[in-house]
């Protein structure tokens, strides 16, 4: 059986819509799947958990600027190409899925070197570093560029344009088939129970953490507070009927992510979508300043026009508890966001682009 390899890593959000992706392979049982990330980190315990063959190897993190960490990550990416191209030598996939992420770059290359199809997708609005790396593997091998937003295709040179598909984000069929009462199930929370799901990421995030701290008393005057902390910013705050803290949701957060009314969270790619799959009223509070390019900055705005959110920026206690309280009354502004968020999230992107990947590269180029 001939194989596909897929890559990406370094943080959820370059693996799970990837899973997505292969999960559609797998239900085709043409091609076998396979997976090259990060040996280190939790990369290889995600995908491991869905099934799929993981080979790790050494990773080194791009920067856009100075650090004393440079050079010996230089020298971890030229040792994870060689790694990479031992390992796609030996396996002779017919095509390589790129998720984006540091780690992608070396198999990327390694792919190219043996002419092997490069195929990528970039999440954000505008292309992070490994991606714009990426696209010349691309080119060079012949591959595809799938996109999240139409508006992508401008960050890209003309003579790549011919070669992007706009696929919408990948995500993973559990979200399209959550269940609410499910969810409540799994908190612990009656039926009729209205939720404000906090979401900050697998990781968590300070800032919004520390917000909901302070405002905590207002908020649950309207809703049952159902916080994921992230493992590095727990609180010592009083469990009750009102508020539920998490530390991580694993599998169960479709679920929960369904009985949810309204979310608060970061505007990171995977968490814009998986609401917009769920058809899911969202209050944005995008990662901004230094140490980040303005990518989730642009994906609230993008949301926020679409008219799925409501975007706090900067951010701050008394408009928070102010826009909670304004969806919490007004039913028609909340239908209208989750309308409006359904629509985004309706097109099946995992399965458009395990079909273009599923079909003998020839016939794509």
């Amino acid at each position: 059986m001939q194989s596909i390899v897929f890559s990406g890593g370094g943080s959820g959000g370059h693996i799970y819509p990837g899973l997505a992706v292969a999960a559609r392979i797998k239900e085709l049982r043409v091609y076998r799947v396979f997976w090259i990330g990060q040996g280190t980190g939790m990369d290889r315990s995600i995908v491991e958990n869905e099934g799929i063959q993981f080979y790790g190897i050494p990773a080194g993190r791009l920067r856009r600027y100075l650090s004393l960490k440079t050079i010996p990550d230089f020298f971890r990416v030229i040792a994870g190409f060689f790694a990479a191209r031992r390992i796609l030598k030996r396996e002779k996939p017919v095509l390589l899925f790129s998720k984006g992420g540091f780690v992608s770059v070396p198999p990327c290359a390694a792919a190219a070197s043996l002419k092997i199809p490069v195929y990528t997708h970039e999440s954000d609005i505008s292309p992070g570093l490994a991606t714009k790396i990426n696209t010349r593997f691309v080119a060079l091998s012949g591959g595809r560029i799938f996109t999240a937003y139409e508006e992508t295709s401008a960050f890209f040179p003309e003579a790549l344009r011919s070669r992007i598909i706009v696929s919408g984000q990948p995500v993973r069929d559990s979200f399209r088939k959550a269940d609410p009462q499910r969810g409540k199930t799994f908190l612990g929370v009656a039926a009729d129970e209205r939720i404000l799901l906090v979401l900050g990421g697998s990781q968590g995030a300070r800032e919004l953490n520390e917000l909901v701290k302070e405002n905590l008393d207002a908020l649950t005057r309207y809703y049952t507070v159902v916080h994921q902390t992230g493992p590095k910013n727990q609180w010592n705050l009083k469990q009750g009927s009102r508020y539920r803290s998490h530390t991580f949701i694993g599998k169960e957060m479709p679920d929960v992510l369904a009985a949810a009314e309204l979310v608060l969270g970061r505007s990171g790619a995977g968490t814009v979508w998986e609401c917009a799959v769920t058809g899911k009223p969202m209050i944005l509070i995008p990662l901004a300043g230094t140490g980040t390019r303005g990518d989730q900055v642009e994906n609230a705005r993008y949301f926020e026009k679409a008219g799925a959110a409501v975007v706090l920026y900067p951010a701050g206690g008394e408009g928070l508890v102010s826009a909670v309280e304004e969806l919490h009354d007004n039913e028609a502004k909340r239908s209208a966001m989750a309308a409006a968020s359904r629509r985004i999230g309706e097109k099946d992107a995992a399965s458009l682009i395990a079909d273009s990947l599923s079909r003998p590269p020839e016939e794509t180029r």
